[in-house]
């Protein structure tokens, strides 16, 4: 299972379509999103089973690139 970022503004969940392999990676992506947002209310980790596409290495976004 992988993660998706979100974060709560005005009683609804948002997400975009960052996906991280662990739920710590999402948690602190949607953490760093609450501090650049200004009306984010909560933070969590969803599971989602779409593919992983970034990584979260030391408060930065890495890209992840598809093996084909």
């Amino acid at each position: 299972m992988n993660w998706k970022p979100e974060v709560e503004v005005d009683g609804k969940w948002s997400q975009n379509s960052l996906v991280f392999a662990t739920k710590q990676e999402a948690e602190d992506n949607a953490v760093a999103l609450m501090w650049r947002w200004a009306l984010v209310t909560n933070t969590r980790a969803a599971e989602t089973t779409d593919p992983v596409n970034y990584r979260w290495v030391d408060g930065k976004l890495v890209s992840v690139e598809e093996k084909h």
